[in-house]
């Protein structure tokens, strides 16, 4: 653990930096340093499960217990100091949803860059049957660090057209609905 400032350091942009040197990091290598605190020392950091995978593990900091159509906000024992320009979004697993309709209500939940917290995960079983049963420890959560543009708002009397246009919500089809 540090009290240094994070630093940011990004590969190079292959379309415009040529072919790679043999230095070049090698896939799945880090490209950014975050700052981490963890906040109970039996838990293990955040980490990916394989080389080039965008999401790092976060686990539960305590046993859950879901009940069907149940949420909870479960603690991860993990604080991180994003550098500006960055945030940290966090994803349901895809396996938990799969087999026990375990998701996150505000998916993808926003770390924001300036935030130094607990990340916590409000976790939602929609099975409609079977409780899901979490223990200290299980991996419940991944998180995605992701670059962030800041927008500036410009005021108009009308948005610039487009091929979709106002299309939304179902507009493009998707499925055949049955007859009645």
């Amino acid at each position: 653990m540090t009290d240094e400032l994070a630093t940011v350091e990004t590969a190079p942009d292959p379309v415009t930096a040529g072919p790679a040197p043999e230095a070049a990091a090698a896939y799945g290598a880090p490209t950014l340093q975050v700052q981490l605190k963890m906040l109970d020392d039996g838990l293990e950091a955040p980490s990916y499960a394989h080389p080039g995978d965008a999401g790092a593990d976060l686990r539960a900091r305590e046993n859950v217990v879901l009940q069907p159509g149940e949420r909870k906000l479960v603690p991860t024992g993990v604080s991180i100091a994003l550098p500006d320009g960055y945030v940290a979004l966090i994803h349901p697993r895809s396996g938990l949803a799969t087999k026990h309709g375990l998701t996150i209500v505000n998916a993808p939940g926003t770390v924001d860059a300036g935030y130094r917290g607990e990340i916590s995960v409000t976790l939602l079983n929609t099975d409609t049957r079977d409780a899901i049963e979490l223990r200290r420890g299980d991996r419940i959560a991944q998180m995605v660090i992701q670059r962030v543009e800041y927008a500036q708002f410009v005021p108009v009397n009308e948005l610039s057209d487009s091929v979709r246009g106002a299309g939304g919500f179902g507009s493009t089809g998707g499925f055949t609905p049955r007859n009645a």
